[in-house]
This record gives C-alpha cells, sequence and structure tokens, in this order.
C-alpha cells in the first residue's frame, strides 16, 4: 500500500522525492489546433468528449495554461526544448521538407527521461524537421539525423502536416510500408513533370477542396502544401491516420509494459488540424461537421489510448498531460463549413483572437493533468502554467539532473502542474506568428505597439493583434475588448521591461 502524500508530508520527507522514487509512465497527449474552448469541459457546444470530460474529472484542468506560440512549430520547439523559440532562427512553420530544427546536440524532454532509464517514444504529428538540411533527405532510405538524435527509442510520425507532403508515414527513420515500385520526391520549389496540382485539376479533388491555398500535390483526393511524387502503398488515408496513430502508441505502451521498464510517449495527434477528414464513424458525431467530428475522433484516441493503460493496469501509475500546441483556427485552407456550422460554438472560448494571432486565443489552450491518486480528481485550477516548462517539471518528477544550459527557459512548477499549489508563473511569454511577442500576468496582457495589418491577409479571418500603439487588458474581464494601456504607463513599463530582460541572451 502507497504511503499517503499527507503522511510523507507529517514526516518531514519531500513529496517530490517519494514522486521520482515510484517513477510513473508519463503519457504527454498533444492535440493539434485544439481550441481553448473546443471541448466539453471547457464549454464546447455542439460535440461531445467524454473521454476527456472523463479525463478532467480524474485530474486537475487548468483555466490559465498557455503554448509558448501560436503556431505549431515554435510551440513544440519550446515545449521540447525548454527553450523560447524566438532564441533560435528558423523555428517559423517548418516545410514538410525542413532540416531538423532541433540540433541533435540539444538536450530534450526525451534525454531527460532516457536518462532516467525509461523507454521513449514519439508517435504522430512532428513538424521540427528531419535530415541535417532542409530539401535533402533520402525519404527512399533511411532520413538521418532522426528523432533518435533527440532522445526517443521509438518513432512512427508525419514529417509535418497533414495539409504538406510527404503524405507518409516513418518509421523509425524510414518510410513506413516503403513502396519500392513508388520512389518518392519531395519538393517545396516546382512541381514535377505531370504530376497533376489542386490548382490545375480540380476534377481529381473528390474528397476535399481548397478554401486558400493548399492546391499543390494531391494526395487521397485532397491537394496539399508542396508537391511530391510517387508513396504509392505508402501514401496514407486520411481517414484512417486517427487509427494508425492509436495503433502505434498501444503497441509502445505495450512494449514497455512488457519489458518492465516505465515509458514516456510523445503522442501528438494530427486532429484537429486540416485538412480534417474524420473517419466515417464519427461522421454527424457533432453539428459542426469535419471539425467538430474531428474532435469527437480526437475524444475517441483518448479514450482508446486511456482504456488500454486500463487494461493493462498501468493507468493508476500513469501520469497524463492533455493539451494542445495552439489556439484553434476554423477556416484554414479547405472548405469544411467549419465557419458555417460553428453556430453558437466559441473555439477560443473566451478569448480574443485564434491561432497565428497575438491576442489570447492564439496561444490560452486547454490543459488537463491526471495521475490517479496523486493528483486531486475533480480539481480547477486558475495557476498560471506556460507549456515550456514541463521540460524542468517533468525532470524534477523523475529526479533527473539537467545539463548547464539546457532548458534555459524553463522552470520547475511540479507542484502546480500536480494540483498541490495554485500558484504558477508570475508571466508567461507569448509569440505570435508575426514574431511578436506579448505577456500575460494573472491581470494583464500586454502586446506591444507594432505595425502592419489588423487581419491576416493571406487567408483566415483572424486578428493578428497588431496596433500602431501598445495594448494593455484588464484579464479579469473576457474578450481583450478594452485597451487601458494609455491610463496605466506604469504598468505598460514595468511589462515591456519584463520583456526585455526575456529577449536577452540566457547565460
Amino acid at each position: 500500500m502507497r504511503t499517503s502524500h499527507l503522511s510523507l508530508l507529517a514526516a518531514g520527507l519531500p513529496l517530490l522525492a517519494a514522486h521520482a522514487q515510484e517513477r510513473p509512465n508519463v503519457l504527454f497527449i498533444l492535440a493539434d489546433d485544439l481550441g481553448y474552448g473546443d471541448i466539453g469541459c471547457y464549454g464546447a457546444q455542439g460535440v461531445h468528449t467524454p473521454c476527456l470530460d472523463s479525463l478532467a474529472r480524474s485530474g486537475v484542468r487548468f483555466t490559465d495554461a498557455h503554448a509558448m506560440a501560436s503556431t505549431s512549430t515554435p510551440s513544440r520547439y519550446a515545449m521540447l526544448t525548454g527553450e523560447y523559440a524566438y532564441r533560435k532562427p528558423g523555428t517559423d512553420v517548418a516545410a514538410g521538407n525542413a532540416g531538423m530544427i532541433i540540433s541533435p546536440d540539444q538536450y530534450t524532454m526525451a534525454d531527460a527521461f532516457r536518462a532516467a532509464g525509461y523507454c521513449t517514444g514519439a508517435i504522430g504529428k512532428w513538424h521540427l524537421g528531419l535530415g541535417a538540411e532542409t530539401g535533402t533527405q533520402d525519404w527512399n532510405g533511411v532520413v538521418s539525423p532522426s528523432l533518435d538524435s533527440l532522445g526517443f527509442d521509438y518513432h512512427y510520425i508525419m514529417a509535418a502536416t497533414a495539409d504538406r507532403v510527404p503524405c507518409v508515414f516513418l518509421e523509425q527513420g524510414r518510410v513506413a510500408g516503403y513502396d519500392a515500385s513508388a520512389p518518392i520526391s519531395v519538393s517545396y520549389r516546382q512541381n514535377f513533370a505531370g504530376e497533376p496540382t489542386g490548382r490545375d485539376n480540380p476534377e481529381l479533388l473528390t474528397n476535399l477542396r481548397p478554401s486558400h491555398g493548399h492546391d499543390m500535390s494531391i494526395v487521397n483526393g485532397i491537394s496539399r502544401i508542396g508537391y511530391m511524387k510517387g508513396g504509392g502503398s505508402a501514401l496514407w488515408r486520411d481517414e484512417d491516420i486517427a487509427d494508425s496513430i492509436a495503433a502505434h502508441a498501444l503497441r509502445f505502451i505495450g512494449d514497455a509494459a512488457s519489458a518492465g521498464k516505465p515509458f514516456f510517449l510523445y503522442l501528438a495527434t494530427n486532429d484537429i488540424h486540416v485538412p480534417r477528414f474524420p473517419h466515417p464513424r464519427f461522421r454527424g458525431k457533432s453539428t459542426m461537421g469535419l471539425r467538430g467530428d474531428a474532435i469527437a475522433q480526437l475524444d475517441w484516441t483518448v479514450g482508446h489510448v486511456m482504456h488500454a493503460l486500463d487494461s493493462l493496469g498501468l493507468l493508476r501509475n500513469t501520469l497524463i498531460v492533455f493539451t494542445s500546441d495552439n489556439g484553434p483556427v476554423v477556416d484554414d485552407g479547405y472548405e469544411d463549413r467549419a465557419e458555417e456550422l460553428l453556430g453558437n460554438h466559441r473555439p477560443a472560448g473566451p478569448f480574443r483572437g485564434m491561432k497565428y494571432s497575438a491576442f489570447e486565443g492564439g496561444t490560452a489552450v486547454p490543459f488537463i493533468v491526471s495521475w490517479p491518486g496523486h493528483v486531486p480528481a475533480g480539481m480547477q485550477s486558475d495557476a498560471l502554467v506556460s507549456q515550456v516548462d514541463l521540460m524542468r517539471s517533468l525532470a524534477t518528477l523523475t529526479g533527473t539532473s539537467l545539463p548547464q544550459g539546457a532548458a534555459c527557459d524553463s522552470r520547475n512548477e511540479l507542484p502546480a502542474l500536480l494540483g498541490q499549489s495554485l500558484t504558477g508563473r508570475d508571466y508567461v511569454v507569448e509569440y505570435a506568428a508575426n514574431h511578436l511577442l506579448t505577456l500575460k500576468t494573472k491581470r494583464w496582457k500586454y502586446i506591444p505597439a507594432n505595425g502592419g495589418s489588423a487581419m491576416i491577409q493571406w487567408g483566415p479571418k483572424i486578428e493578428t493583434g497588431n496596433l500602431p500603439a501598445p495594448q494593455l487588458y484588464d484579464m479579469t474581464s473576457p474578450w481583450e475588448q478594452y485597451n487601458q494601456a494609455e491610463a496605466n504607463p506604469t504598468v505598460v513599463a514595468a511589462m515591456q521591461a519584463i520583456l526585455d530582460h526575456e529577449i536577452k541572451p540566457k547565460q
């Protein structure tokens, strides 16, 4: 029988050291483009998410949690390295043939778990580059360096996203199910002779049509970003992506259990990123069309994995973190009626802006932590937390010492993450798609003066957050409606001073 937390504290024993001795499995589930308001326990309308709602009831649901960036690549970089993405050039949204953005000599979250004796795995969307240099990958052989250079023992990944070529999974650095009769070529500069595109051959778009961009190579009746030739039987079917990711996650967990070792699994779903094309069994599960149905498919993925953990007797000793890489987007390039069918649903919940934006809707995300018997069940926490702190906090959980210079922006916020404290960070730094750094405290959101258009110009109907004058919003009121910068110059100066300090290189 385990000793209770209260008795450990009464005996004067460090609670976090006790956690380190228990060596829980760690399952980190990262959804894609899922907004703060997109699941039931955060107020979703028009779609049911019973598995995620159950996960929240079993643990802590955070109301003030933040991705570091409002787009995928920089957000994931910050999470896995504990370093703000603006410190490293080349962390904008990556092409499918981008070279590896995290350097093999950087210490990652997976390295920390491997050092603690864990089996480490990455399954699903990667979007942080592969290979030594952009455009030089051998998609018909071994792509190297790959995730084994970053601390992952096993990896089954999409190189980028479902809307970008190459449209194949890679397992241990090789194209999964490689079809030698259809060698693969990839380019983000020009098309290959004789290959159809969504722009020139709309009659071949049998599953989804683009609303803006996304009109290059066609795979599975859907046109993508970038050009690709070949793939054959290795090409994915979008409607099977969630099943494939879930199946490989279950296999990894089972293998770790058979080996008698704790595991760390970075499970990055494709849902609900575009193109949204869920399996037929999820069609009509929401009132919001394909985007809502993709949320239902995401919920199934979470429930399927949790059921497997329970069946293996691992659930009670598994710390589960569920969150999203950035805020939501409705029309992100395909005609899936997402805007038309929203109804009363608010993807970003009470926040202004969405993905790409400097407003809170770009970085405020759902965040749930569950660990039965160790994390309070059914708790709501308003502690201010940032995903950049996951690396150092989880290293503390396992008793792992990080090398000097590693995770330079990550703090140990484990007490807040485990629901033992309602005091989180004093502030979080956030990074918009236009490279604008913003600052959020418990009360205030600060956006420095910035030129540029008020709305994104290339597609989605999203506010950028640009304004020639500084912006300061009282976050005790929703929607970031009233700019209070002029009335609070001292607060503006203090917030800008914090940003100036954070921008300086870490020693």
